[in-house]
């Protein structure tokens, strides 16, 4: 496949460069919106021929609706969801790659939640499902703004397998802990179990994860890795920054998303750290 470039205004060519971006806690201010100066800068760089791909571990018609807030449609998007499981195309509305948990695996993961009285979720296309409302999901429905679906057996309301499924438990991470081990003990090489905070824990195919599914686009663009860049913040973002070209963690990651980065940002989500970044490392030569 032929390597995408663009065409500066002296006439002279460069390898076109590609930025996959976690959402909260990296592009996004802790109230869940984009700041005025880092949407011009990701403009200024998407002018300039360089794509952008938004990743993160929210369900795809939340990353619609942040992206339509913050006016971040540009030709060719793709959103990578569900933790890298689903990779959607916005101007054909098909998905490019996907990854689902069979419904085996969901049944066995909702019962041992349920043993350790963690709150289970799962996800339709367009619901979160689980079995009452309790105090996680009305925590996790401050951001993520889904209709609810409620039963007493989530995964049996499921018409098709799920792309995640996801244990939340707001004061005892050790007993989340306990529910990773036990998973990956019994399913590691079928799932991947990871947090994405202290009280999420979230499990999806083991061929999914943000890193994979950063070399699937790289790949269908015709952009190699090393011309890519990723920045996260949190534990489920480390394959993404691990993969790319140059991995970015904001000033306000996770001490173990730092370790994993080739770039730690001066400022943090709150102070366009983000937006820094994409001036210093890629918009550095026009």
């Amino acid at each position: 496949m032929k390597t995408e470039t663009i065409r500066r205004p002296d006439g002279a060519e460069r390898k076109a460069r590609i930025l996959f971006t976690d959402m909260d806690g990296t592009l996004l201010r802790n109230d869940s919106t984009v700041s005025p100066h880092t949407n011009a800068v990701l403009d200024r760089m998407t002018a300039a021929g360089h794509r952008l791909v938004l990743t993160s571990g929210r369900p795809l018609d939340s990353m619609l609706e942040v992206m339509g807030e913050a006016g971040l449609f540009y030709p060719d998007t793709l959103l990578i969801a569900y933790n890298g499981s689903l990779t959607w195309d916005c101007t054909a509305h098909t998905a490019l790659f996907s990854h689902t948990l069979p419904f085996d695996v969901c049944r066995e993961i909702y019962a041992a939640a349920k043993r350790r009285g963690i709150h289970f979720q799962t996800y339709t296309q367009h619901e979160i499902v689980c079995e009452e409302e309790d105090e996680e999901v009305r925590f996790y429905r401050r951001r993520i703004h889904l209709p609810v679906l409620f039963s007493a057996d989530p995964v049996s309301v499921l018409t098709e397998p799920p792309y995640k499924v996801h244990a939340i438990h707001l004061t005892d991470h050790a007993r989340l802990e306990g529910l990773k081990a036990e998973v990956e003990e019994r399913f590691g090489d079928r799932v991947t179990a990871q947090f994405s905070n202290s009280q999420y824990l979230e499990f999806y195919s083991s061929l999914s994860g943000k890193g994979n599914a950063l070399l699937q686009v790289c790949r269908h663009f015709g952009i190699p890795v090393e011309n890519s860049y990723s920045a996260g913040d949190a534990p489920n973002d480390i394959s993404m920054l691990l993969a790319a070209g140059t991995g970015i963690a904001m000033k306000n990651a996770d001490p173990e998303v730092k370790e994993s980065a080739d770039y730690i940002t001066r400022y943090d989500n709150e102070h366009d750290g983000l937006a820094d970044a994409v001036e210093l490392l890629i918009l550095r030569d026009g």
